[in-house]
């Protein structure tokens, strides 16, 4: 979110202001609400005004689902309370503006973990579920809805909702970007855990035929995995990667000094990015070398090394405002996967942006397990890559639209989340739910009480 404030306040701290994703790549202006009480939030969801409104948590979006242009935006980070936890049954019931940074804190202590989490712990429960999120886990795991035991969802009419997995409302609010209400609290299944410390294998691939082998053979081994890939890699060394998978370490396991407190939650933390950059740092020439550099830093082998729960999960969230990097232009989050058996499609993907030369030292290549159950939720059993471009890059809107389409032909989808620029005529074949999707919200919502950006652009 930007600094750049008109401040307005009223008795729930309301004003205006220019709001933009993660990516800074399509600010817009809305009036801001921050509701503290259940009871401010359905007074905010009844004022919402003719332009409608739409929840939103830490703003790590990357495109424009927690915008609305002109009309409002809820900032449900007050909301943060953790209610109870059941620390002989593993779960927690918490507001929704609650961080899984919070989260972490809280429940380490007691040995538990969240069920999942991405690539930042800086996202709110809401956020979680209104996105479904995925991590590295979800080939053993699924998407963070399906250990959603129960929610609380206020809708349009200004009512509250106790809404349970198995029910149309659930699987329309699971990856349904806020569009079907605002949740104000979620009861979550938690993951135990013996220690604070993953034990970590890290190894090199030579090429992406290497390491979708490698993926493909003993991924079933671990609870976490993840590869990052070198997109400007080309000819015999194109998608040469480093892969990096693990598990929480067992007590048994940690150093003798360490098993002294082995639930500890220990993170860094770095300057913070400064907030003007110098345009066109990140070039195809410095993100070549960076590469290269990180490349051969990585060991050929190595198992079991001991490394924290913020080095193995949340590198990034080290550096604050690390999307700073990007310069005034910002840049667009590229995620998409192809379902197993379209592996063919993957490699011409990889091929067309390493011929393309995009500078992206923030790529990932990732395995999903299972469909998770919420209609617009992202996951397929398939291949995932992400990847950061920035946006300024002459001729990237035209070149991600014939991605899309490549993406399309092959069964695949685009993750909402990170979108900031899909056209809507392929949605339809991404998301085969979005009928259903579509006339639950009409039915649930008639006079469009909820919208955002992002669901005006696509017609959500």
């Amino acid at each position: 979110m930007s600094a750049d404030t008109d401040s307005d306040p009223d008795v729930m701290g309301l004003d205006h202001t220019t709001v933009t994703g993660w990516g800074r790549t399509a600010p817009t202006a809305a009036r801001l609400v921050h509701p503290r009480t259940y009871e401010e939030a359905v007074a905010a969801v009844r004022d919402c005004g003719t332009r409608g409104g739409i929840p939103r948590g830490l703003g790590r979006a990357y495109g424009d689902a927690a915008q609305n242009a002109g009309g409002s935006v809820l900032d449900m980070t007050g909301l943060d309370r953790v209610h109870a936890i059941d620390a002989d049954g593993g779960t927690v019931l918490c507001d929704a503006g609650v961080s899984l940074h919070r989260l972490m804190e809280v429940l380490l202590p007691l040995g538990w973990f969240v069920p999942v989490t991405p690539g930042t712990r800086y996202v709110t429960v809401g956020g979680a579920i209104g996105a479904d999120i995925h991590g590295k886990n979800h080939h053993v795991s699924g998407s963070f809805a399906r250990h959603v035991l129960a929610l609380e969802l206020l809708t349009a009419d200004g009512e509250i909702r106790t809404v349970i997995p198995g029910t149309p409302l659930f699987d329309a609010t699971a990856g349904g970007m806020g569009l079907t209400g605002v949740i104000l609290t979620a009861t979550i299944r938690l993951q135990p855990v013996e220690t604070s410390l993953m034990s970590v294998d890290t190894e090199r691939a030579a090429d992406l035929d290497d390491l979708m082998a490698r993926l493909a053979a003993t991924d079933h081994r671990y609870r976490y995995s993840v590869a990052w890939i070198d997109l400007l890699a080309r000819g015999a060394a194109t998608g040469r990667a480093v892969l990096t998978r693990g598990d929480h370490a067992p007590l048994d396991a940690l150093p003798a000094r360490v098993r002294r407190d082995p639930l500890s939650f220990r993170t860094s933390r770095l300057p913070a990015a400064p907030s003007l950059l110098p345009e066109g740092l990140l070039t195809r020439t410095t993100v070549g070398l960076f590469n290269e550099l990180w490349y051969r830093k990585a060991p050929r082998a190595r198992s079991g090394q001991l490394q924290r729960l913020s080095a193995f999960f949340h590198p990034l969230d080290g550096v604050p405002h690390w999307n700073r990097v990007y310069g005034r232009g910002g840049f667009v989050q590229y995620q998409f996967v192809v379902g197993y058996g379209q592996e063919d499609a993957l490699r011409r993907i990889v091929r067309r942006i390493s011929e393309r030369r995009c500078p992206s030292f923030l790529a990932v290549l990732k395995r999903f397990g299972e469909s998770d159950p919420g209609w617009l939720s992202f996951p397929v059993p398939g291949w995932t890559l992400a990847l950061d471009i920035p946006a300024g890059l002459p001729g990237l809107g035209a070149f991600l639209d014939e991605l899309d389409e490549e993406v399309a032909t092959a069964g695949g989808r685009v993750y909402l989340a990170k979108d900031a620029r899909l056209r809507p005529e392929l949605l339809a074949a991404m998301y085969p739910r979005l009928d259903d999707f579509r006339a639950l919200r009409a039915e649930l919502d008639p006079h469009g009480v909820f919208v955002s950006d992002l669901a005006r652009r696509l017609h959500l």
